[in-house]
């Protein structure tokens, strides 16, 4: 069991990230999704760049487990989804529109409400590394770029969310006490 799985298919930076957070952390191969093999957790974390074929091959098993994701959210788990790192994407393999668009440009986030995925940019000094935007989506936009473009989305799906952003920086500790203590262990 795991607080938190990473998508992923080498060791990587994050791992030692939650570790020092003093969370149960794991790394699973996106073709694992939807099988008995994948562990219970809750939070599930898609790092920066997984759809980009240089650094990894997990994009591969992402639209096979739409299904699995979906359910794994709505029984209470948090998909964390940083930005794919290639110029376009769509997340077709989400249940909801979401459209990215590349472009390297630090910024300074702006709030659009208050949710508590906000927390998760709560120790950045701005201005903070963002590789791009949401050109479309039809979530809940909780933060937003200078220019007012999307950079930090929700979908609450049954007792679950899933939170997707194109900031490319450490996530706070903050955001995952809350979904590590707030929330259970569900089966992916």
């Amino acid at each position: 069991m795991s607080d938190v799985i990473l998508l992923w298919d080498c060791p990587l930076l994050f791992e030692k990230l939650f570790v020092e957070y003093g969370l149960e952390c794991s790394r699973a191969l996106s073709t694992s999704l939807g099988t008995p093999y994948l562990p219970a957790c809750k939070v599930l974390v898609l790092p920066t760049g997984f759809a980009n074929k240089q650094y990894t091959k997990i994009g591969v098993g992402l639209e096979r487990a739409k299904r699995s994701l979906e359910k794994f959210v709505a029984k209470g788990g948090t998909l964390l989804v940083f930005s794919p790192l290639v110029p376009e994407y769509e997340y077709e393999w989400l249940p909801f529109t979401l459209k990215y668009a590349m472009e390297e440009n630090p910024c300074t986030p702006q709030p659009v409400g208050e949710h508590e995925a906000q927390k998760l940019i709560e120790n950045i000094i701005p201005p903070a590394g963002c590789d791009g935007y949401f050109s479309e989506t039809d979530a809940q936009v909780v933060l937003e770029d200078e220019k007012g473009r999307p950079i930090m989305v929700v979908k609450e799906i049954g007792e679950g969310m899933i939170v997707a952003t194109t900031i490319h920086e450490l996530p706070a500790a903050g955001f995952f006490e809350c979904r590590t203590t707030c929330t259970k262990k569900v089966k992916v």
